[in-house]
This record gives C-alpha cells, structure tokens and sequence, in this order.
C-alpha cells in the first residue's frame, strides 16, 4: 500500500507460533483514520497452561486518535464476554462491560493495545509517524488482556530503530517484555519476533 490519503481496503493475516494463533483483518488506512474488522484465534498453550479461545473486534480512530471505538468480544469453551470502550473527544475513556461501566482519563492514554492482537500496534506507530521520522516516545496505553477481557494502564515504548521506503524497525517495549517490530511503509507489522508473522 502507498501512503496516499484514501485507500481501498485490504486483508491483513498474521500467524503465531506460541500459542499457535492466526489473526486476520480487514483494514481501511487512511492518513487521519484506520478502520480495522478482525479475528483472532488462539489454540491451547500447554506451555502456560493458558486456555484456547477465539475473539473478534472492530476498531476505528479518528482524528489521530483523539477519539475512537474498540469492540471487542471473546469466546472460550466455559463462556463469552464483551467489552466496548470508546475515547471522547475530551479525553475520558468510557468502558462498558454490559452489565456494568466506568469513566477513567487512563493518564491521558489516546491509544488501546489488545493482547496478542497485532492490528493494534500499528495505532501508535502510525500515530507517532516513528516508521517515517525516527523518534522514541513512552506513553500511556488502555490494556486489554485475554480472554478475559481486564482493561488495565501499562507504559509502552516505541523507538525507531532504522527507516526505510518500503520496511522499518520499531522497538517495542512493555515492562520486561521487548521485541524489534518490523513494519511496512504504512506502520502495519509485518514480523513481530516470537508473537507473530504476516503470511
């Protein structure tokens, strides 16, 4: 995809290998918003012991993030969950588990990250230009975990490590965790060492 301001659609597919998952996403990107329509799926992890399950969501940001919508819905074999979260346009995060909600500022977090879900890491980078303009930035982040959908505050960093015209390096990192993301010209991963891999 070229860097114009409107685009067609297109279908972005990632595959993990620990836990086997595959995740796959309808994606609208545009220079002041991206729409995302996806699923992901995770097999049993004998690992960790963590559970199979399948989720599916719809994302749209507008306005560089200053506002946006993430619903999210999961399945495990004992049962189902929902969560909706939306960020107004003066900064409060509304979020609505069905049967109960709540308002939190999050720190002035603009950005959600869903857990094993790699749509959601091209939000920042995109938003920060960083696989454009090199730069390092830490910011505030709503958590999302799976699959039982706990919103959480976490520091994430994002630091370019090289720019190219057609793929960049972005370090992530989160806590203990870190990774060299590799990313296309439009900031959408391309390889995310040991989470997953665009086929």
């Amino acid at each position: 995809m070229s860097s114009a301001a409107v685009r067609k659609p297109t279908v972005v597919t990632w595959q993990g290998a620990e836990p086997v998952t595959l995740e796959s996403v309808r994606l609208l990107v545009a220079d002041t918003r991206l729409r995302a329509s996806g699923r992901l799926i995770a097999a049993a992890n004998l690992g960790t012991g963590a559970e199979p399950f399948s989720a599916s969501f719809e994302a749209s940001v507008d306005k560089g993030e200053v506002a946006g919508r993430l619903l999210l819905r999961t399945t495990t074999a004992e049962q189902e969950r929902q969560i909706s979260l939306s960020r107004t346009e003066d900064g409060v995060w509304l979020v609505d588990y069905g049967h109960t909600s709540e308002r939190d500022e999050f720190d002035g977090s603009v950005t959600v990250d869903v857990a094993g879900a790699v749509t959601f890491n091209t939000l920042p980078i995109r938003r920060l230009g960083l696989h454009r303009t090199p730069g390092e930035f830490e910011i505030p982040v709503v958590f999302v975990s799976m699959p039982d959908l706990k919103v959480t505050l976490v520091r994430q960093t994002y630091r370019t490590v090289s720019t190219d015209e057609k793929l960049s390096v972005i370090a992530f990192t989160q806590g203990e965790f870190s990774a060299d993301l590799t990313v296309d010209a439009d900031g959408i991963v391309v390889d995310y060492p040991g989470v997953a891999r665009r086929v």
